[in-house]
């Protein structure tokens, strides 16, 4: 990890910057450098900005594979190729207790650089939250780029190619830490991922509607029996609380969690990652940044919340 290590000894102990200090916090182990639950936190002066934590980017081992990704081209009509790929959040350092696999990354999430941001990543983030987890988690796609709707065929070919499966299921055997207690997979694609990973034998997987599913009512009762059995499975962490309410009828807004800081890149705004602010809106919007037709491929739409 030759760029991390620049970083960590440039930066352990106190960091100055013009007007600030900082420090370097690491929840996980508070003596050690760690890439879990870990970031830049001030801790005296100044008002240029206000940083808690941050994710520094994934370990290097991790880096080498996700740059490795094989290549779309074949499959270029299927997916949002031109943006790139986006391919995980949470803790990548062997500290994850569940493994959430969704499908695909979202128009947010290309712009928060993770996966699992938007409104759907909030309904997950929610689900987390009621199992006690506040950081011992990691996100992962069946697809690096964002699938077209209406090509989930394609999609399908695209998941059981040799050179994609073999990336991914790699990828995967690298999640799988002694760590792991369950994993879940969101939606189709990600059940048809995890159902072709060798590595799945031994660890208790829930296949589960994806967070977006268009029946609520379906979505509600799988989400709700399956916090009841996580919570028989998964450790919660320190300071998470697995007591809260499980789900009703249906998802409501009190089911929603933020994106913590500690997830997302340094420099996001401080909305990124908590949409109350669309969802209350009148009627309530669900997506913060959005692909205008016809031009879909190769523009984003992002709105910011008026500030008073």
């Amino acid at each position: 990890m030759k760029a991390a290590n620049r970083l960590v000894s440039r930066k352990i102990g106190e960091f100055f910057r013009p007007t600030q200090l900082f420090e370097y916090v690491s929840l996980d182990q508070p003596n050690k450098m760690s890439h879990a639950a870990s970031g830049w936190r001030r801790i005296a002066g100044g008002n240029m900005l206000d940083i808690e934590e941050f994710d520094p980017g994934p370990p290097q081992d991790f880096a080498r594979h996700f740059a490795a990704v094989p290549s779309y081209a074949e499959f270029k009509d299927a997916f949002w190729l031109d943006w790139g790929p986006i391919f995980y959040r949470g803790r990548l350092d062997g500290t994850a207790k569940v493994l959430c696999i969704a499908s695909d990354p979202g128009a947010t999430e290309r712009i928060a650089l993770r996966t699992l941001v938007g409104d759907a990543g909030q309904r997950v983030q929610g689900f987390l939250r009621k199992l006690g987890l506040v950081h011992s988690y990691a996100c992962l796609n069946a697809y690096a780029y964002a699938l077209i709707p209406g090509e989930s065929e394609n999609g399908d070919d695209l998941l059981l190619q040799p050179d994609h499966l073999a990336w991914r299921n790699a990828l995967l055997d690298m999640a799988k830490t002694p760590a792991l207690q369950a994993v879940i997979a969101f939606g189709a694609q990600a059940r048809n991922a995890v159902a072709n990973w060798p590595g799945k034998n031994g660890i208790s997987v829930y296949n589960l509607p994806h967070p977006s599913s268009r029946d609520p009512d379906l979505l509600a009762d799988k989400w709700r029996a399956a916090v009841v059995e996580l919570r028989t499975v998964v450790t919660p962490d320190e300071g998470g609380d697995a007591t809260v309410s499980n789900y009703g009828e249906r998802l409501a807004e009190v089911d929603y969690a933020p994106i913590p800081k500690r997830d997302l890149p340094f420099g996001l705004p401080d909305f990124m990652g908590d949409d109350r602010w669309l969802r209350s809106a009148s009627p309530p919007q669900y997506a913060g940044v959005t692909r205008p037709r016809p031009d879909d491929r190769h523009t984003l739409i992002w709105k910011a919340p008026i500030k008073p």
